[in-house]
């Protein structure tokens, strides 16, 4: 069944249009609105990819006969990559111009109605420069960075407090859409599915965590961390340690083993993006800071137990239900920059060393409390 997800929860999406707009083109009085082929450029990282879905259902739903193209990062495509209706173009970062050349080598001789840039990292802002539009959406001044603002002839509405998904679900707006429920729907293949049962088997509740973000500093400390997971161990739940193949997250991994008084499952390097949506899928709470995962596990409707200091989980935490987060951003302004998160820019980081302690164990330990209590799995 398709499904729409509301900050409050789910609703089925027959029972709410996407748009405010007339989705007829032929009735269309603006042709940008009509739109025949639209380029995205959104290449990284994974929870923000995972933000861009929602606005791919927004575009497919009110203009099903327009043709999508979205330029992708390679591990991200791995993600997104088998989206119906979607063509794919593969950016390699890690090839420097070669990989710049070989996208503007497999669009050559199309031009766009419109193209919606929205990335604003130097890189990105030179990848788009050899794509061709008519209209070309990037971000408002207060958002933009890296000349962004040169490849560009149209910017999203100016907004402040809005939540990452909902700037990026904007970019439909220059073409008189409005997103106004968000659905994610990211293929699972069964094959994922059956290698997440036989992982997570049965119907024990299970606790995902995902200690380690691309960013050292938003991540907590492991001997936290194995608190949380043998109290969670403790009350009957299966616990279960999940992360990719890089050497760090290996070695974050072995560090929280170290502390755990009662062993986990661990499945660090053992999946793949794709198998990952399926183990969330099955999992009752994920235990993780600002991450991909994170985002991830909101768009199957899995609860989040979000650690966050050095980010507002308001501007990035999981999209949906942010209940069960701990929130130590305020606090965090007001001990390293000596002011409260309401007086600083939104979307401002603050990652600093030490500012991940803020949250404690205690802390933790309420929040998954209180979402197993609101899952009725004690």
């Amino acid at each position: 069944e398709s499904r729409l997800r509301h900050p409050c929860g789910f609703v089925p999406a027959s029972s709410c249009p996407v748009t405010t707009h007339d989705s007829n083109p032929a009735h269309d009085p603006n042709p940008m609105t009509a739109a025949a082929s639209i380029c995205l450029l959104r290449t990284s990282a994974i929870g923000d990819v995972t933000h861009v879905v929602p606005l791919v259902r927004t575009l497919q739903q009110a203009r099903p006969d327009t043709s999508l193209t979205w330029i992708v990062g390679k591990l991200e495509r791995k993600l997104v990559g088998d989206l119906a209706g979607v063509e794919f173009v593969t950016f390699d970062k890690a090839a420097g111009w070669a990989g710049m050349r070989a996208v503007h080598a497999a669009l050559r001789g199309r031009r766009f109605d419109a193209l919606l840039q929205m990335q604003v990292a130097l890189r990105s802002n030179l990848l788009s420069l050899g794509i061709k539009a008519n209209k070309r959406v990037g971000y408002d001044h207060a958002r933009s960075k890296d000349l962004h603002g040169l490849v560009i002839n149209e910017r999203i509405p100016a907004r402040t407090g809005e939540h990452v998904l909902d700037a990026i679900g904007s970019f439909c707006e220059p073409l008189e859409l409005k997103q106004t429920q968000v659905r994610w729907d990211i293929p699972i293949p069964e094959e994922a599915h059956a290698w997440a049962a036989e992982q997570l088997h049965g119907d024990t509740p299970t606790l995902l965590v995902s200690p380690t973000s691309s960013h050292a500093l938003r991540n907590w400390r492991p001997e936290r961390y194995a608190a949380a997971m043998d109290h969670a161990a403790a009350r009957g739940w299966r616990v279960a340690l999940v992360g990719g193949p890089s050497a760090g997250e290996r070695t974050m991994a072995d560090a929280v083993l170290a502390h755990c008084q009662r062993k986990p499952l661990d499945l660090t390097g053992k999946d793949t993006l794709k198998k990952l949506l399926a183990l969330l899928s099955r999992a009752s709470l994920l235990l993780t800071p600002d991450s991909g995962p994170m985002h991830m596990a909101n768009a199957v409707g899995t609860k989040v137990l979000g650690l966050h200091a050095a980010s507002n989980p308001n501007r990035s935490g999981p999209y949906s239900d942010r209940r069960w987060c701990v929130n130590k951003y305020d606090e965090a302004a007001r001990k390293y920059l000596g002011k409260p998160a309401s007086d600083i820019p939104w979307g401002s980081k603050i990652e600093r060393p030490g500012v991940m302690d803020l949250i404690g164990v205690d802390e933790v330990v309420e929040r998954y409390e209180a979402a197993a209590r609101e899952l009725n799995l004690f």
